[in-house]
C-alpha cells in the first residue's frame, strides 16, 4: 500500500469513529437532510427531471436570541412552539419531453434550471409546524443545470440534452413560502402501531412560484417517529427534516393528497421581463404521494416517496411519474 492510500485509509477510518462517536452522543448540533428526486426512478426522462437538495436544521437552543425575539413579531407562529432555523442549498431541472431534440416544439415544457438557497424558521409543538421560508437564486444558465445534467449523463451513459440552448434566460429568483401543519385523529396501540392524519394550509410568493396549497397526509406504522412527513423540494406537500424517533427500529408507510391553486410558475410562464419559451399551465394542478420512511436508529431516518402529479400545462402529452429519496441524521 502506498502512502498516499495508506494516508487515505487512516483519514477514512478516522472519518467514521468521530462520525460513530458524534452520533453515539445526544444529537445537539442539528440535523442534516440529503435529498434527491429524479424520474429516473420512475424509468422517464422528462418534465421535472432532477431535484437534489442540502438541508441544516438547528437544535431548538441554537437558535440566536435575536431570532428568537423576532420570532415573537411573526403572526402566524406558535409562542409557545420549539424553534428551529434551516439553511438549504438546492438544484432544480426541468426538460421538454424528447431531450434528443436541439429545437424541441414550442408547445412543450421549456427547458429550465433553478439553483437557490433558502434560510427557513420553524415553530413546532406536538401537534402543530408553522415554517416561514425566503429562497435566493438564480434560474436561466447561471443555475449552471445544463453542465450539471450533461455531466451526470456522460457518467451514466445516457443520451446527452440537446435542447439545452432553448432553456429560460438568467433571471434573479425570489421565493417566499409560508406552510401550517397539524396533527389529527392520532392514535397508538400497546403493541406499538399507531396512525395519524397531518393536514397543511401554505402559500408562496415571488417570481418563482406564486400559488395557495392545501393537501393532508394520513400514517400508518409500527414505532412511528414523531415527524411531519418526508420532505420534499417545492413545488410540493411539505414535509420536514424534524424527526424524533421512539426506539431503534420503526417506519411507517403513508399516503398523500395535495392541490395547487397556481397563479405563477416561471418554469411554465417564462421568463418575467424577458421573452423566453413557455406554455398554457393549468392553474389548478395536484398530485398523490405513497412511500415508507424507516428510522435505521433513533438518529437515522431514510424515505422513499412515489409522486404521481396531475397534468401541469396545455397539450401536456401523457403524465409523468419520479420518485423522491431522502436521507436524515442527527449530529
Amino acid at each position: 500500500m502506498s502512502r498516499a492510500s495508506g494516508l487515505r485509509l487512516a483519514t477514512l477510518l478516522a472519518a467514521l469513529v468521530w462520525l460513530h462517536t458524534a452520533m453515539a452522543q445526544d444529537p445537539t448540533w442539528g440535523t442534516l437532510t440529503l435529498e434527491h428526486e429524479n424520474d429516473l426512478f420512475a424509468g422517464e426522462d422528462r418534465y421535472y427531471t432532477s431535484g437534489v437538495r442540502v438541508t441544516w436544521l438547528s437544535p431548538d437552543d441554537r437558535v440566536p436570541g435575536w431570532v428568537r425575539r423576532g420570532s415573537e413579531w411573526v403572526p402566524m407562529f406558535n409562542p409557545d412552539g420549539e424553534l428551529k432555523l434551516s439553511y438549504s442549498i438546492g438544484q432544480n431541472m426541468y426538460t421538454a419531453s424528447d431531450i434528443t431534440l436541439a429545437d424541441p416544439p414550442e408547445n412543450d415544457r421549456p427547458y429550465a434550471g433553478w439553483l437557490y438557497a433558502t434560510v427557513g424558521l420553524g415553530s413546532q409543538t406536538p401537534t402543530r409546524l408553522d415554517r416561514l421560508q425566503l429562497s435566493l437564486g438564480v434560474i436561466g444558465p447561471a443555475s449552471l443545470a445544463d453542465r450539471t445534467q450533461r455531466q451526470v449523463h456522460r457518467h451514466l451513459d445516457a443520451p446527452q440534452p440537446a435542447g439545452w440552448d432553448t432553456q429560460l434566460r438568467n433571471e434573479p429568483a425570489v421565493l417566499l413560502t409560508y406552510e401550517r401543519q397539524w396533527r389529527e385523529f392520532a392514535g397508538r396501540t400497546s403493541d406499538g402501531w399507531g396512525w395519524d392524519f397531518t393536514p397543511y394550509l401554505g402559500g408562496s410568493l415571488g417570481n418563482v412560484f406564486t400559488q395557495l396549497t392545501t393537501g393532508i397526509t394520513g400514517r400508518l406504522g409500527w414505532r412511528m417517529m414523531q415527524d411531519w412527513g418526508p420532505p420534499r423540494i417545492q413545488p410540493a406537500l411539505p414535509g420536514s427534516g424534524i424527526f424524533r424517533a421512539r426506539s431503534d427500529l420503526g417506519g411507517y408507510v403513508f399516503v398523500s393528497l395535495d392541490g395547487r391553486a397556481v397563479a405563477r410558475d416561471i418554469f411554465l410562464d417564462g421568463n418575467s421581463f424577458r421573452n423566453s419559451r413557455s406554455v398554457e399551465k393549468r392553474n389548478l394542478v395536484g398530485e398523490i404521494q405513497v412511500g415508507m420512511v424507516v428510522n435505521v436508529s433513533r438518529r437515522v431516518r431514510l424515505a422513499y416517496t412515489h409522486v404521481f402529479p396531475s397534468r401541469e400545462f396545455r397539450g401536456q402529452t401523457g403524465t409523468q411519474d419520479f420518485g423522491s429519496f431522502s436521507l436524515s441524521a442527527h449530529f
